[in-house]
């Protein structure tokens, strides 16, 4: 095992942990909706947004404990948003992360208020007293999730995706779409992790935003191409079900060996950024090759 790969497990393992303790007991009234949002988000995923966070806060200097309660909230956003995209009025999905996913496992109903208790509880937690020394720091933190996470961010970015199925969109049309779809929470996760630090370099955090929205954007890229090419049992979703639902994605405009192309292009432009931190942006680097290279 790489040195890496231990770190990487060894973080994974450490926000299951984190995680666990954050969201209410399943014995807990409303036990059933408890017991929902703990199905959405314990036991599965990658955690990239976990790793991400932590591997800046490690380039800035910051206190693991800290940037666990903001790589969480960023994992909580990231579970409640896949919860809705797969109800039926979305993306319509009945497989994540390898199970039913959570409307198919219990119902709609439940399905939207998990939703709605993961994305408050992201902010209950990133608002919690003493997570940073400087509170206006802290209320930075909660707008930049907030921002990341709505009509200018995440939402806004699949209220475009909805309304491009169907549609011939254009590189730049498809890159704005993303930046704001899946980049602006990637992004937030490493801003998020420096910013726990106590003393943060404003030129480390410029690094850090260049990195992370060049990854970001080749996440996407990947994403794509492994709709394309990888089977369900992979992806641990439906595949094909960008090309089944007629939706614009990089593949679709570049084909695969464009897209595969732009895709190292991204990583090299992420990369740039750190070559004048040495090894101590090592794990970012890796989290990067992670990110573009985990299964082509």
């Amino acid at each position: 095992m790489t040195d890496f790969q231990s770190w990487a497990q060894h973080t994974q393992q450490r926000m299951e942990q984190v995680l666990n303790s954050l969201l209410p007991a399943s014995d807990i009234a409303p036990d059933r909706l408890h017991e929902a949002m703990r199905y959405a988000v314990l036991g599965g995923g990658k955690r990239v947004r976990a790793l991400l966070a932590h591997a800046a806060g490690e380039l800035c200097g910051a206190n693991p404990a800290k940037v666990d309660i903001a790589a969480a909230a960023v994992e909580l956003i990231h579970a409640y948003s896949l919860v809705h995209d797969d109800m039926p009025c979305m993306d319509d999905d009945d497989l994540r992360r390898g199970k039913p996913s959570c409307h198919k496992q219990y119902d709609d109903a439940t399905a939207l208020l998990v939703g709605d208790a993961l994305q408050t509880l992201a902010f209950q937690s990133l608002a919690t007293p003493g997570l940073c020394t400087n509170p206006t720091r802290q209320l930075d933190m909660v707008n930049l999730l907030a921002i990341a996470s709505g009509s200018r961010g995440m939402a806004g970015g699949q209220a475009i995706d909805l309304a491009s199925v169907g549609k011939a969109l254009d590189q730049t049309e498809l890159e704005y779409m993303h930046i704001h779809k899946t980049g602006a929470l990637i992004r937030a996760a490493a801003l998020l992790g420096a910013h726990c630090a106590d003393d943060l370099d404003q030129d480390q955090l410029q690094a850090i935003d260049h990195y992370a929205q060049a990854i970001g954007l080749a996440f996407q890229v990947v994403d794509d191409i492994l709709d394309a090419e990888a089977d369900s049992e992979t992806l641990g979703k439906t595949a094909g079900k960008d090309a089944e639902s007629n939706k614009p994605t990089y593949v679709t405009i570049l084909g695969i060996d464009q897209a595969k192309r732009l895709a190292q292009e991204l990583l090299d432009d992420a990369l740039a950024p750190l070559a004048a931190y040495g090894d101590a942006a090592q794990q970012l680097k890796q989290v990067a090759y992670f990110i573009t290279q985990r299964s082509f």
